[in-house]
């Protein structure tokens, strides 16, 4: 939930961008309907729907998402709205019912007055009374269609496919090796040892996997033998397949083995064509692979566990000469998305194997997961998975780059002194070998963290840790890597070693062609426009066009808009 502090910074930013682009899976901000009074309040009613379906959030209404510019964009809601009454039309217009909490907020421009509406989490799907609803999909409400309803009903455990018990007895069910496979995985992670002792029927009771008797899919899929698994299991199996390229592959297999045998099969074939780069540290020499096993193991471990088994589709492996793509059947669940996954509380599409899982320690629900593959990338100075959700099917992707020695050798001297970098730390290290600055709106995109919480990583970076230095003063402070630093984090001949912004001379250029434009009587020049003279992104455009007016005054401010430019004084053409 977003509250009424974090909303007054974000409206702040409207000097600079639309509210549009400040909306997330759990914010978003609409602009109140003067004209029809009815048509206002059913529009409260839909956002409330669709913020409940996709997890619940924040929605400010009064405000233009599309302007730029707090006066053009906080617009406000007429004082005389009632929000008991607000209220009043939700509760009563959706099913189950939804008892939003309503916050107002004085602002100085519109009205003055803009309403808040928090909608927390429940158990969708929820509808209005007439059976329609829309769900929250990144920063889209889309139509609650029956592919999404039947998605809500798996992800909060109200259908849970791994739940239903199957025909036959447990013991002709059930595979010797997957058992034994199921146990040796767990051991590795440190499963209690009085649990794993167990007999195989006990140990699967302990589990939760034999109800009144019978096997549960969840079990079957544990360690249950290949007949059991296509007999209850009709869409499953796993494929690898080494890419020749992006339509072709020199080979492949198939399997329909129990998830413990599926993953040591997989692991081996990925592992035969998994380069190893050996690293010496004083008196011990490290075998580093291409792709970190930690972070393979978590990628599979999700596809597996997280697929919509409903779904005729396998759990896909393509393995190409320059990266490893994992696939699962089934989107991210319950308004998880690739921009909030580091953040996101865990949602189990099959809890009942999760359960079982997490009993093993095999997987947890903390999402650490996701974390550890992070964290097992980023150390050794590699590119971060990338996540892609197709809508039926998740996509990982792990790059084949580089061992960074130099960065895999920082970190660990950092650990030996008691540093253990986060993997915020490391996103953000990443991130400043690749660039030359970081501004808190980009540290809080890369990290997937709130601006406020981006500023506090970075200050401690720079003051704690010493890894940076600051620049800028307020809304135009940024950090930059200290140069020593840089200099032994990168590798010899990389493109972007000791690179700097040279703010004056990026000012002096733009400030000769603002000019010359002048004299031609030509058009100024945008934000886009300046991006590719100065190799700038958009927000130290930004700093940079609010220093050089600041110190050239003939700089008249952009308009609003896509068309806006910074012109030179029309006074002043001719100097």
């Amino acid at each position: 939930m977003w509250d009424l502090a974090k909303i007054r910074t974000l409206l702040d930013e409207l000097e600079h961008q639309p509210a549009d682009d400040l909306e997330t899976q759990d914010l978003d901000f609409k602009e109140w309907n003067s004209r029809s009074m009815s048509d206002a309040v059913a529009l409260v009613v839909e956002m409330a729907i669709c913020m409940a379906n996709g997890g619940g959030g924040t929605v400010v209404f009064g405000v233009n998402d599309k302007m730029t510019g707090r006066s053009k964009a906080i617009l406000g809601v007429p004082l005389e709205i009632d929000v008991n009454r607000l209220k009043k039309a939700v509760y009563d217009s959706t099913d189950p019912k939804l008892t939003p909490v309503f916050q107002e907020m004085s602002v100085t421009e519109g009205t003055g007055r803009l309403i808040v509406m928090q909608i927390y989490p429940g158990l969708p799907p929820y509808t209005d009374t007439k059976g329609r609803g829309k769900i929250r999909i990144g920063t889209d409400c889309q139509p609650l269609t029956g592919t999404l309803r039947r998605r809500i009903m798996v992800e909060t455990g109200e259908t849970d496919f791994t739940a239903v018990p199957v025909s036959g007895r447990p013991e002709k069910l059930v595979s010797a090796a997957a058992m034994e496979r199921l146990r040796k995985a767990a051991r590795r992670e440190n499963a209690p040892d009085d649990l794993l002792r167990r007999a195989d029927r006990e140990l699967l009771l302990t589990l939760g996997l034999i109800r009144d008797g019978r096997l549960l899919r969840a079990g079957v899929l544990l360690v249950g033998t290949e007949d059991a698994i296509r007999k209850h299991y009709s869409g499953y199996a796993w494929t690898h397949l080494r890419m020749a390229s992006d339509i072709d592959y020199t080979d492949r297999t198939d399997g329909y083995d129990a998830l413990p045998i599926a993953l040591e099969r997989i692991l081996d074939r990925i592992m035969a064509d998994n380069p190893i780069t050996t690293v010496p540290q004083g008196l011990f020499h490290f075998e580093i692979r291409t792709y970190p096993e930690i972070a393979l193991r978590e990628a599979l471990l999700n596809a597996f566990v997280h697929a919509d088994y409903r779904h005729n589709g396998p759990i896909l492996v393509k393995q190409f000469r320059d990266r490893l793509e994992i696939s699962n059947p089934g989107g991210l669940p319950g308004g998880i998305t690739p921009d909030n996954i580091l953040r996101h509380e865990p949602v189990s599409r099959n809890p009942t194997l999760v359960d079982a899982l997490t009993r093993l320690r095999l997987v947890n629900r903390s999402n650490l997961g996701v974390r550890r593959m992070y964290q097992a990338l980023l150390i050794e100075g590699k590119e971060p998975p990338v996540i892609i959700d197709e809508g039926e099917a998740v996509r990982v992707i792990f790059r084949a780059s580089d061992l960074a020695v130099p960065f895999r050798l920082f970190v660990a001297e950092e650990a030996d002194g008691r540093h253990i970098l986060t993997v915020e730390d490391l996103l953000i290290l990443q991130y400043l070998l690749r660039h030359p600055e970081i501004d808190t709106v980009t540290a809080a995109r890369i990290t997937q963290q709130s601006e406020n919480d981006a500023r506090e990583t970075l200050s401690r970076m720079e003051v704690d840790l010493g890894y940076m230095e600051r620049g800028g003063t307020g809304r135009g402070t940024y950090w930059t890597l200290r140069s020593d630093l840089h200099r032994r984090l990168s590798a010899p001949g990389h493109p972007d070693r000791d690179r700097r912004i040279d703010w004056e001379a990026a000012k002096t250029r733009v400030l000769s062609i603002i000019k010359q434009r002048a004299e031609r009587r030509e058009p100024g020049l945008s934000n886009a426009e300046i991006r590719q003279i100065a190799h700038l992104d958009r927000n130290q455009v930004v700093r940079l066009m609010r220093e050089l007016r600041q110190e050239n005054p003939e700089i008249r401010a952009p308009g609003r808009g896509r068309w806006a430019r910074y012109e030179w004084g029309l006074n002043n053409k001719n100097e």
